[in-house]
């Protein structure tokens, strides 16, 4: 017999919309490379050039915008803050480049370095990446 359901577990609750990998692949086209972006802050100018060149990099491909929204340094930019500048830029961008996708992780940047850039890795293939670019932050 294969694995039985599991019950009495639930995702918890976030003031922001927190997506499954499953229902992030699901808004993905199938068939197109995906394009990665995680950093923790803002998505200042810079960042978003290297958006642009990334996907324009990986011919026809989807650029998804991944950023981690949970607790960070001290003396960081809040969460919710954060996730507020994002949607900003999303809906400012959204008619240019239809090709963005955005979604948020629920998750703090531990600054651990390469471990943590390969773990960063393996959890935006989880989401359908097929490439990964990163900021700065590690």
């Amino acid at each position: 017999p294969g694995g039985e359901r599991l019950h009495g577990l639930e995702s918890p609750k976030f003031k922001y919309l927190v997506q499954t990998p499953a229902e992030v692949r699901a808004t993905l086209p199938e068939g197109k490379d995906v394009v990665a972006f995680q950093n923790r802050n803002p998505i200042h100018r810079a960042h978003f050039e290297l958006l642009k060149c990334a996907q324009r990099d990986v011919k026809d491909s989807i650029l998804l915008v991944h950023p981690t929204c949970g607790p960070t340094q001290p003396g960081d930019i809040d969460g919710l803050v954060r996730i507020d500048t994002y949607e900003a830029l999303r809906k400012e961008t959204e008619q240019e480049f239809p090709m963005f996708r955005w979604a948020y992780l629920p998750y703090s940047m531990k600054m651990a370095g390469p471990r943590e850039a390969i773990q960063h890795m393996i959890i935006r293939k989880n989401f359908g990446a097929t490439h990964f670019i990163i900021g700065r932050d590690m």
